[in-house]
């Protein structure tokens, strides 16, 4: 995600539970292990009406202060969390108001990542709620976007990332990133093209199954020259790629994904795949955006 001598930070989104620190810590270990600074990032809604009617209602300076308040009071408590996991990390904290999303999305353009928490919302809380931030925020982020779960997360030894790769050469940004967080962490990685067979039954699967594993090899090939350290496995599997993805990382360090390209399964895009992914993977996922 990051160059040498890049000092772009990691940026992170702070739950206002301080029952909910996964996405925290993950970014903090992140940062200190790139050597890059951390900057923890809340963002205050609207002064919302919450009073009785009989009730004379506040200013909205006194309004306004409150949040203020409470969300300085959110930001210290992240970063003394952050403080006793990496007493030497460079922190600069920011409280910002307005949509979680626009806050997010502008912070991206000069960010390492963006990293924000997920609580694994059913489809109608994707689509309507107003904490469902992921989501919206993939289809703009200018740097890869980890969503990592709240749940805890059991990861298998050896470690390693699974990559999802489509086909296309916008894939390889993906791809790119797999390698560059496998090597940092010392993990292996399995990159996996999944061809998902059409409607109607083809009676002669090889070919495309070969064509499917050319392509494969050809994207990975030329980054395994520059991390021989990483282990790579690449497989071309058949199924769902969401069904295919989950499960393949469901002991993962990290499942990588993109969110622009166009390949081998319609899914990868930005859509039903990496969409998908989010609401069935455990372990966190990184999904990186290609620009046309």
């Amino acid at each position: 995600m990051s160059r040498p001598g890049d000092r772009r930070p990691i940026v992170v989104g702070v739950d206002p539970d301080p029952a909910r620190r996964m996405a925290l810590a993950w970014a903090a270990d992140e940062a200190d292990r790139r050597r890059l600074p951390l900057r923890p990032v809340h963002v205050e809604g609207v002064p919302t009406r919450g009073y009785r009617t009989r009730e004379v209602p506040p200013s909205w300076e006194e309004w306004n202060e409150a949040l203020h308040k409470a969300g300085r009071e959110v930001l210290e408590e992240a970063m003394d969390f952050v403080a006793t996991r990496h007493p030497r990390l460079d922190m600069e904290s920011l409280l910002a108001e307005g949509d979680p999303v626009w806050v997010l999305r502008e912070q991206s353009r000069d960010a390492t990542a963006v990293v924000v928490g997920s609580r694994h919302l059913n489809r109608r809380q994707e689509v309507f709620g107003s904490t469902s931030v992921a989501l919206p925020l993939m289809a703009h982020t200018h740097c890869p976007l980890v969503v990592v779960p709240e749940s805890e997360h059991i990861t298998q030894e050896p470690a390693y990332y699974v990559v999802g790769v489509d086909g296309s050469e916008q894939s390889g940004a993906a791809v790119d990133v797999a390698f560059g967080e496998a090597a940092l962490r010392g993990a292996g990685l399995r990159a996996l093209l999944v061809w998902e067979p059409g409607p109607f039954k083809i009676f002669d699967e090889y070919e495309p199954q070969q064509e499917c594993r050319r392509l494969l090899s050809e994207i990975v090939a030329g980054r395994l020259a520059d991390h021989p350290e990483v282990v790579l496995h690449h497989e071309v599997l058949v199924g769902h790629p969401v069904h295919v993805l989950a499960d393949a990382s469901a002991h993962a360090l990290g499942l990588v994904v993109g969110t622009r390209g166009r390949g081998g399964f319609t899914g990868m895009l930005l859509g039903s795949v990496s969409q998908g992914v989010l609401r069935y993977a455990r372990c966190p996922v990184i999904a990186v955006p290609t620009r046309g």
